[in-house]
């Protein structure tokens, strides 16, 4: 099958040297490319790709707020963001906007190619820098939070064990396809697990899902 990509970034020379690189993978196709946020927004709903590399610098609307806008009217619609910045105040917002990928430009070809086709297949994707980033923000005192008894209580208790397995396995980054095998179940069952965890522990997608495990330490 064929990942049909589409190009998000304000400058044409890096458009021009990704054009260049997707051209000879042979599972890939760069159906459009964009150097706005509102332009991100027309071509993906008129060209439909499975995954935008989306910048997050670019002028008029940037790539968080286009990213947000994007999952909300195209969610199957996957996207990898693809930039210079790797602090928290990028890192966090985009993930929280829906992103299941953050690569810094820095990244090898190999390996941008492979986060790809991870990311098609419903893993997340993030650079190293990015995951010391989060895990420094998780690690500090969470700051406004009520102290009460409530906040003792288990996590996951409202979680069903099998649910639990799911949430951990997410943790790894695994696909449906990856976790129903581990499990001897079908995909569309661990699809229906994958929404209950999400409803329950009140997450928008898998990759916050996949946050909120690592927090927790469900990564053995």
């Amino acid at each position: 099958m064929t990942i049909k990509l589409l190009l998000a970034d304000d400058h044409a020379m890096v458009r021009k040297g990704l054009h260049v690189f997707l051209a000879t993978q042979a599972d890939m196709t760069l159906v459009g490319e964009a150097s706005t946020g509102f332009e991100t927004l027309e071509q993906a709903a008129l060209l439909q790709p499975d995954i935008v590399l989306m910048d997050l610098n670019m002028p008029m609307l940037n790539g968080i707020e286009a990213t947000r806008r994007l999952k909300s009217s195209h969610p199957d619609i996957k996207v990898i963001v693809l930039t210079s910045f790797s602090d928290q105040d990028h890192v966090l917002p985009a993930i929280r906007a829906g992103a299941r990928g953050y690569l810094l430009k820095d990244v090898e070809p190999d390996e941008l190619a492979r986060a790809i086709r991870r990311v098609f297949q419903g893993q997340v994707e993030l650079h190293p820098n990015v995951t010391v980033q989060l895990m420094d923000l998780m690690a500090a005192p969470e700051q406004g939070r009520a102290q009460s008894g409530a906040a003792a209580l288990d996590p996951l208790a409202d979680l069903t064990k099998r649910e639990q397995e799911v949430l951990l396995h997410i943790a790894k980054g695994k696909s449906n396809k990856e976790i129903g095998d581990a499990l001897t179940i079908t995909e569309r069952t661990v699809k229906t697990h994958v929404s209950h965890v999400l409803d329950k522990l009140g997450l928008a997608d898998r990759t916050q899902a996949a946050i909120f495990a690592v927090k927790l330490g469900l990564t053995e």
